[in-house]
């Protein structure tokens, strides 16, 4: 059963803290997963390594997802989200501190639903979580399960 929870994939701590800080602020009390690393979140979509007893059909609500990440990069977490029937319809917002026209065309290209650059003020950086919190689990309507 899904329990809108929100899958953060970001390897930079202050940015975690941050995100969590913001969340907090705004009132928003989703279960949050952390993946540092573009391997981390990969396994806990699929259930593989660490996740291995995870139910498979308990996915996130939606996901945030750095463009720079270590060991598999943003985009390749997209491309491999977006090709498994399973995952192909789970609402990915990037969040990054990229402004790049190439990094913003490839994440659209690749199926984000939405792009975000990160902002350095925590009150626009808290503004921006609250937005992105109150449209994806509030107003929006999660696609169903395949």
């Amino acid at each position: 059963m899904n329990t809108r929870t929100i899958l953060l994939v970001e390897d930079n701590p202050s940015d975690v803290a941050l995100t969590k800080r913001a969340l907090e602020k705004s009132r928003i009390s989703n279960n949050l997963v952390v993946a540092e690393d573009g391997v981390e979140a990969l396994d806990y979509l699929f259930c593989t390594g660490a996740f291995a007893d995870r139910d498979i059909c308990d996915l996130p609500t939606v996901v945030f997802l750095d463009l720079k990440l270590p060991k598999v990069d943003g985009i390749e977490v997209l491309k491999r989200i977006r090709a498994n029937e399973t995952t192909k319809r789970l609402p990915i917002v990037i969040m990054t501190s990229s402004k790049e026209d190439i990094d913003i065309a490839s994440a659209y290209d690749n199926g984000a639903n939405s792009y975000i650059h990160k902002p350095v003020d925590f009150n626009q950086f808290a503004e921006a979580v609250h937005q992105l919190g109150l449209y994806w689990l509030v107003m929006n309507e999660p696609p169903p399960l395949v």
